[in-house]
């Protein structure tokens, strides 16, 4: 499958997610077990449970995020033209979020509600090992419905991203399949973002659904693809997902990732990091590689090798936003195609 013939689409890939500003700060293990913070997962939290992790979280720095904002902010950065819905409040975070993805290249035209929860906030605690541990208060983003996905932006786009995560709530969830209707009506492919073994936990039985029925593109973590199919071996896992997707990448981490469609396997190595900072956006930049290479029609594996040195750049750093240009990857892996 490949995707170079895009000149007719407006856009390369639309992404349609939780609009979050990240806060990030450094902590111990021994603080994420005093929390009772469930370590390397992504928590739904209320307001008031909100207010009380960040008066106990250290000096901390506030980068605009959302797993799928960060995959599209960086297919911008890789030189495509990307698109993302969301839904901020008009407050200062708000403010925050639609003047940093729009700085990134990425077309946003979501209007901001006018009363209602405020912006959504993801409070990262990392730990001295890069681990992430996440606790996201979903504020306007539990507004994202049907009436925000735009039919004629989703037409014009080859791919169009979906994150798990929007299967939390009813609304967003209906947001989802209209947009893959939509889609799929007019000949464009669609992708899916597992987002947290958790997740894949609340939402088994539509998530094995929608990946057989509706999904071109799965992306998926070890563990996620693992408790999609109730396995606990990967390889096992791995046979069950090339049965009912077109494709799927699946990454593990410092073991690299598998690319699979049909018969045809590719093992990709991970790329080493200069550094191990922070692994938060590693899968997210991992999918952003991936779908910028498809749509330039890269094959497989280099799709999957600039998926991997998308990951390992954004693990050297704190964020998940890019603070060096990534086309230098995409020039260096495009060379090897």
């Amino acid at each position: 499958m490949h995707l170079a013939d895009t000149a007719g689409d407006t856009f390369d890939v639309l992404g349609i997610g939780n609009a979050i500003v990240d806060i990030l700060a450094y902590a111990e293990e021994s603080l994420v077990e005093e929390l009772e913070l469930p370590r390397g997962a992504m928590t739904l939290i209320d307001e008031e449970r909100s207010a009380y992790l960040y008066r106990r979280l250290g000096p901390a720095r506030e980068v605009s995020g959302g797993s799928c904002a960060n995959t599209i902010a960086a297919i911008a950065a890789l030189g495509g033209r990307a698109a993302y819905i969301g839904r901020v409040r008009d407050d200062q975070l708000g403010r925050v979020f639609t003047h940093d993805i729009r700085a990134a290249g990425v077309t946003f035209r979501s209007r901001p509600s006018t009363d209602g929860p405020s912006t959504a906030t993801c409070m990262i605690f990392v730990t001295p090992d890069g681990q992430r541990t996440m606790n996201t208060y979903l504020g306007a983003c539990v507004e994202l419905g049907p009436d925000d996905v735009d039919p004629e932006l989703v037409a014009s786009a080859s791919i169009t991203y979906l994150e798990g995560y929007l299967w939390d709530r009813p609304e967003a969830k209906a947001a989802c399949r209209k947009a893959a209707s939509i889609a799929h009506a007019a000949g464009k492919k669609l992708a899916l973002t597992l987002s947290d073994a958790f997740c894949v936990d609340r939402w088994r039985a539509e998530f094995r659904e929608l990946v057989e029925r509706e999904v071109d593109i799965l992306f998926a973590n070890e563990s996620e693809i693992k408790s999609l199919y109730e396995v606990d071996d990967f390889d096992a896992a791995l046979q069950e997902v090339r049965r009912h997707v077109h494709f799927a990448a699946l990454t593990r981490g410092p073991k690299g990732s598998v690319v699979v469609r049909g018969d045809e396997v590719h093992v990709i190595d991970a790329t080493p990091p200069e550094r191990v900072l922070d692994t938060t956006g590693a899968g997210d930049l991992y999918a952003a590689g991936f779908l910028r290479g498809l749509t330039m029609g890269l094959d497989l594996a280099a799709c999957g090798r600039l998926g991997s040195a998308c990951a390992a750049e954004i693990i050297a750093q704190y964020g998940a936003r890019a603070e060096r240009p990534l086309l230098p990857l995409l020039e260096r892996v495009a060379g090897r195609s």
